[in-house]
This record gives C-alpha cells, sequence and structure tokens, in this order.
C-alpha cells in the first residue's frame, strides 16, 4: 500500500498549547504534593538497564515477498547495536508498584556503533512501548481537552468551562485510562508484552505498529508481597544475578485496510492511523518479528544517569521508520516541554 507518503494535516496550535500547559502544570503540582524534585511528566518512576539490539538476516526467511516488505531501513541487513532500555510505570505520580498500571518500555539505539553501524556520528534511533496495544486519547482533541482540565486548580472548574462535547470527551478518556490500568497485572517487567500504540513509517509504502514480546524463558522470581518498589527490585535482582538475560522479540504489524475491520466495516488508512485508541487486529494483521531486544547482565545504569536520559520518537527516528500521525506531532511537544521543565536538553 502507499499510505506513508501522505501526510494529514498538522496539529492545531491551540491544541498543542493546551496540551503542553495540562502536562507541565500535572508535573509540577504532583512534584509538590510528593515533596520531591520533578520527574518526568509521565512515567516517573523507572529505571535503566544497557541491552543490545540484534537485527537478523530477514532475506532468510521462507517468504521473499515478506522478507522483501520486512527488510527496511534499519533492518535492511544483519547488525547488532547497543541500546539503553528504561522500564518504568505509566503513572505521573510515584506510587508503589502493586498498584496496577500500564508499564513501559522505551528504548534509545547507538546507531553509530555495531555491527552495521549508522555512518552518521551519534546518530540514533528511539522507540516507546506500553504494556497496553492502544492509547487512551483516541486523536489529538481528546489530548488536548485532558490537558485543559490538568492545568486546572480544580477540576471540577474545568468541567464546568468545557462544552458538552469536550466534556464527554474528557470523561471518556478519563474512564479509558482507569480502565487500562485496573486491566494490568502486576507482573515482572521482564515477562510483560509491550506495544507502541501509534503508527510509524516502515519504508516509503508501509505503515506500521510495533510490538515487544518476552521470550518464555525470560526469568524472574515472585514479587515481593507488599515492597512497594517490587518491580524494580526484581529487575536489579535479574540483571545483576541470573545467568541468562530476559529478551524480547520486536515485531511490526503492517496496517493492511483491504483485511482490517472495525466492528465489521472497512476503514480508510487515515482513520487506523490517527484514531490512538483503536487495536489494530492481529488477527487481521498479523506481527512479523524483525529484531531482538536483549537486556545485558550486569548494565544497570546508576539513577542520575537513568534520570538524565530521555526517549524522543519524533526527534530521533530514522526517515525509513519516521512517527505518522497528529497524536506522535502533539506529544512531542509535551514531552519535550517536561524533560525542559527538568533541565534534561
Amino acid at each position: 500500500m502507499t499510505t506513508a507518503a501522505r501526510e494529514p494535516e498538522p496539529v492545531d496550535d491551540d491544541e498543542i498549547a493546551q496540551i503542553v500547559r495540562g502536562f507541565v502544570a500535572q508535573q509540577a503540582r504532583l512534584a509538590a504534593d510528593q515533596k520531591r524534585p520533578l520527574c518526568r511528566g509521565t512515567h516517573a518512576k523507572g529505571l535503566c538497564v544497557r541491552a543490545v539490539f540484534q537485527v537478523p538476516d530477514l532475506a532468510a526467511g521462507p517468504n521473499p515477498e515478506l522478507a522483501r516488505r520486512l527488510a527496511i531501513g534499519l533492518f535492511a541487513r544483519p547488525g547488532s547495536y547497543p541500546a539503553v532500555v528504561r522500564f518504568a510505570n505509566s503513572d505521573p505520580t510515584i506510587n508503589s508498584d502493586w498498584m496496577p498500571d500500564v508499564r513501559g518500555l522505551s528504548f534509545s539505539l547507538d546507531l553509530s556503533a555495531g555491527a552495521a553501524p549508522v555512518t552518521t556520528p551519534g546518530a540514533r534511533h528511539d522507540w516507546s512501548f506500553q504494556s497496553a496495544p492502544t492509547l487512551p486519547f483516541d486523536n489529538v482533541r481528546a489530548f488536548a481537552v485532558f490537558g485543559t482540565v490538568l492545568a486546572a486548580r480544580s477540576r471540577a472548574a474545568a468541567l464546568a468551562s468545557l462544552n458538552h462535547h469536550d466534556r464527554t470527551v474528557y470523561v471518556r478518556t478519563r474512564a479509558a485510562v482507569k480502565q487500562q490500568q485496573r486491566d494490568q497485572r502486576v507482573r515482572p517487567y521482564q515477562q510483560l508484552r509491550y506495544w507502541s500504540n501509534v503508527p510509524f513509517r516502515h519504508g516509503a509504502d508501509d505503515v506500521v505498529k510495533y510490538s515487544a514480546s518476552p521470550l518464555a524463558a525470560n526469568l524472574a522470581r515472585p514479587l515481593e508481597v507488599g515492597n512497594p518498589r517490587a518491580l524494580q527490585h526484581e529487575l536489579v535482582r535479574h540483571v545483576t544475578d541470573d545467568e541468562t538475560m530476559s529478551a524480547f522479540d520486536i515485531a511490526v504489524q503492517f496496517l493492511d485496510v483491504e483485511r482490517m475491520r472495525l466492528r465489521l466495516e472497512r476503514r480508510d488508512a487515515e482513520f487506523w492511523i490517527e484514531h490512538a485508541s483503536v487495536e489494530w487486529p492481529e488477527k487481521e494483521a498479523p506481527f512479523h518479528t524483525v529484531a531482538r531486544l536483549t537486556l545485558v547482565r550486569g548494565g544497570m545504569l546508576p539513577a542520575d544517569a537513568c534520570e538524565r536520559m530521555f526517549i524522543d520518537v519524533n526527534e530521533f527516528s530514522l526517515p525509513a521508520h519516521a512517527p505518522l500521525g497528529r497524536i506522535n506531532r502533539a506529544r512531542h511537544f509535551a514531552e519535550r516541554a517536561s524533560r525542559h521543565a527538568r533541565g534534561v536538553v
């Protein structure tokens, strides 16, 4: 298909401003409430570990046409790249790990090193995944309305100021946030599956979403009940003590407007790209493995180095894998404002 070449209209400046104001205000308010320094605007509680990202010889697969379609950009030839991975809880508040929450796996590749380096010095490519297949924000309007309420000192007053449509949008979005949190089982980071939530280019002709699936052999001990840092402590123990390190298969899911359906109805490419709360059905659009991400034994980063790290899939992406859609562009402004507030540039 040739959907990737067509880009939708730019994001409205007023909506971007609403999103940025809301998430930066929430970031400051929660730091004051918890009497702590500023953390990230979302995914506030996390830790970082070194990893290796390995691309196999995709041309060796049994399906030449699929192999040709997969072997694009970073995946065009075998290679191995150093990475830094950040595992985190998605909530902007630093909570106990036993509170149900969507978990995050984000990582940055150093493309100037490895077996198949990109020649640009300092080149990197960032990825961001969550343990839910969709975002609770369906579109940029929902994102902006949520930001408006977050920025207000009084949620009730903010809701009263919204028109009926936006108030309904906020209620639905907040309900989706809470539902995603409730749906999550508390399990070790290294045994969860993660999704990119939003679409990306895959060369000139394809659009994809990504998934990071844990290997069945990934090791973990039972979490320490009552320990508010149980997830973090278990990951540190695993990376420090276990001989075999956990790994994740990185896979792409092609947008296929001919086969994909929502409630039995066919939708156009722009619908699937722009509605971030709509899951792409795996039965009709299966995932195909293109790489493996393996943690490095003893590779935990110090806390201060992890705090300075940031992920930005808009600023740091190869052209063949550039982010698509208004949500992707809008979140860039909120993420950048959040890290600048922390003094990270």
